[in-house]
């Protein structure tokens, strides 16, 4: 199994991560905020990569810090899990609909992290948790786990529904790059021989 683990801890947050890239898609997250757990709940399920996650943060002064280490960490845990890269597909990508809202999701385990999104919000907050906070999240996640990353919400009304297909997309996409290639499992995916 391709597994990684991160303890980040700063002074303002505390954060143990485990990810499994073979799981089935369990997890065990708690961050402090419901609406972050839910989102993550939904990447592990249809990524089926094994998630646990526990987050201590200094949600007093906001969720920033909160949710910028958490995602740092888990992609860094991908990251690391991934380690050479050998065999991987690589690229993933998905459309993922929810209800009136269709999102695509496309991302290449570049080595060279990039974030380009378009998704807006029309509430500030979704439960407890800032709306500004997503494209934050989805920017650390690819910072550390080395992502190119795309994620565009085609069209959608509902805020709930845009932030979930969103996650579930990033989800879907990830599972297709990680799997192993049976054609090619012994090499990783660049004529330049490394990512």
């Amino acid at each position: 199994m391709r597994i990684g683990t991160v303890h980040r801890a700063t002074a303002e947050t505390s954060i143990d991560v485990r990810v499994a890239l073979d799981g089935s898609g369990n997890y065990a997250i708690a961050t402090g905020i419901g609406f972050l757990d839910h989102m993550l709940e939904q990447l592990a399920r249809h990524s089926l990569i094994d998630l646990d996650v526990k987050t201590v943060g200094d949600l007093h002064v906001d969720q920033h810090h909160s949710v910028e280490d958490t995602a740092l960490a888990i992609g860094e845990c991908v990251r690391q899990a991934l380690g050479e890269k050998r065999g991987i597909v690589r690229y993933g990508e998905a459309h993922s609909p929810m209800d009136e809202t269709l999102t695509r999701v496309a991302l290449d385990i570049s080595g060279r992290p990039f974030l380009v999104w378009k998704a807006e919000f029309s509430q500030k907050r979704l439960g407890e948790m800032d709306t500004e906070m997503f494209e934050h999240f989805f920017h650390s996640f690819a910072q550390t786990a080395g992502l190119t990353l795309h994620v565009e919400t085609l069209y959608g009304s509902n805020n709930h529904h845009i932030a979930e297909s969103a996650f579930k997309g990033l989800a879907r996409a990830l599972r297709e790059a990680v799997e192993i290639d049976p054609r090619k499992a012994d090499s990783i995916p660049s004529t330049k021989g490394v990512l």
